[in-house]
Order: structure tokens, then C-alpha cells, then sequence
């Protein structure tokens, strides 16, 4: 089936000398992977490696089976160019890290235009964006919402979150229990937006802290979610 859609890069690996292999979530038919023969090698194709930049925004025409097995791209061009998220040396660890991220939750051929729009007007948001430290924090805890296990804020002034629940409650029941004092970082995002963040005033110490919480939550929630490898490298810039 031969269609054409907005796509974000999710990661791209190399396969044999000339070929890569991208992972793509796709508007159209959700998370989709293609084989890009001869690529690496090819200076007169219509497809160019810097175009599979992790997380960079593309309206691609492809050709679908739909089997589960690598599809092919016809066709690809960027949709929107950014103008640092790839330049700028603490914005580019970020989208390692984040690409990791999504590479670990998205896992399912299945369509989901919603989450495809947060994604997109996330990263559009951090490229245009100058104060971006604790971008990180809010996009994961935005994310979560979409994977299904977003915290109930119902109870959210009881000292006490659940980990394994996703709930607060008034004593620790067990590990994964954690203490949240009212202004923890965990739950001074809680709730806000993308505009509010910068008014987010943290310790570098409270942001590592909230990052660690959130990478937990996600270990705990996403069956073989691991720490990204790029963590350490992203928290010495954050540092």
C-alpha cells in the first residue's frame, strides 16, 4: 500500500556497509521500520542520511506491506527544520537521550495521532526554546500519559507516592514508596505546561533526583524499559 505521512525519526542503525535501517512513528500507521539500501554510499538518490537525524520531523511516501517486516521508503523530506535541536551541544545530548527514550516505549505498530502531535509540538517547542533545563522532566511526565500510567493527582497533597500504582497515599506500603515533600520536583511539575516550565525554579541536585523518580517510574511501568545509555553524558552537561 503506497502512502504518504508525516514521520518523526525515532533511530537509525547501520546495516552492512551501505544500508541503515530506521525506525520511524508514523501519523498515519504508527511505528514503522525501513530498510535504506545503499544510502550511506549513494550521493545522487533522492534520500540523504542527514535527513534520519534522530527525531527529526519528515512527511515520507512509502510503500506498506504491512507484515512486520522492514518496509521502504519511496520518498522523504523535512517537514519542519529545526534550528538547534541537532547544533547546539546540550539540546543534541537531549535528543539522544529522548530518542532512547521513545525507542524503549514506542514498540507497537498501532496509529496514534495524538501522541504524534505531543511529539511534534514538544520538539518544536525545545528547538525555539532557550531555557530548557528541566524540559526533560515535563516531557516524560507529558509522555506518560500517553503510555498509560500518567500519576492520579487526585490525592496529590498526601506525603507518599505509589510507584507501582501511580497514586498517592498517606503512608509507605512498600519499596517503591517514595516521600514527596511539597516542593519536590516531582510534584512541582505535576500538572503544568510546556509555557510554565521555565518558571520551575530547581536545584541541580532536586532535578537529577525528579529525573531518577521518572526513569524509575518508567522501569516500573514498561516491561524491559532500561536507564538510556546516554544518561550519564546528559547529566554531566546538566550539570
Amino acid at each position: 500500500m503506497l502512502i504518504t505521512t508525516p514521520a518523526i525519526v525515532i533511530s537509525t542503525v547501520k546495516y552492512g556497509e551501505a544500508d541503515l535501517i530506521v525506525k520511524c512513528f508514523t501519523k498515519a500507521e504508527g511505528l514503522k521500520s525501513y530498510i535504506l539500501k545503499g544510502i550511506l554510499k549513494s550521493k545522487k538518490g533522492k534520500l540523504r542520511t542527514a535527513y534520519f537525524q534522530p527525531l527529526t520531523l519528515l512527511e515520507i511516501s512509502a510503500n506498506h506491506k504491512n507484515k512486520g517486516t522492514l518496509e521502504y521508503l519511496l520518498d522523504a523530506k523535512v517537514s519542519r527544520a529545526y534550528n538547534t535541536l541537532h547544533n547546539h551541544v546540550i539540546k543534541s545530548s537531549l535528543v539522544l537521550f529522548l530518542s532512547e527514550v521513545l525507542k524503549q516505549c514506542i514498540v507497537e505498530e498501532e496509529k496514534n495521532e495524538k501522541l504524534f502531535d505531543f511529539l511534534e509540538q514538544s520538539f518544536l517547542w525545545l528547538d525555539e526554546s532557550e531555557k530548557i533545563a528541566n524540559f526533560h522532566l515535563l516531557f516524560l511526565l507529558k509522555l506518560s500519559d500517553f503510555l498509560g500510567f500518567y500519576p492520579d493527582t487526585g490525592e496529590s497533597k498526601l506525603p507518599y507516592f505509589n510507584l507501582l500504582e501511580g497514586v498517592f497515599q498517606n503512608e509507605s506500603t512498600h519499596i517503591y514508596c517514595i516521600s514527596v515533600p511539597e516542593n519536590s520536583g516531582f510534584l512541582t511539575i505535576l500538572g503544568i505546561k510546556f509555557d510554565k516550565i521555565n518558571a520551575v525554579k530547581l536545584t541541580k541536585k532536586e532535578r537529577k533526583e525528579t529525573l531518577e523518580i521518572l526513569l524509575l517510574y518508567y522501569e516500573l511501568h514498561i516491561q524491559g524499559f532500561k536507564k538510556p545509555k546516554s544518561l550519564q553524558v546528559f547529566n554531566q552537561l546538566f550539570n
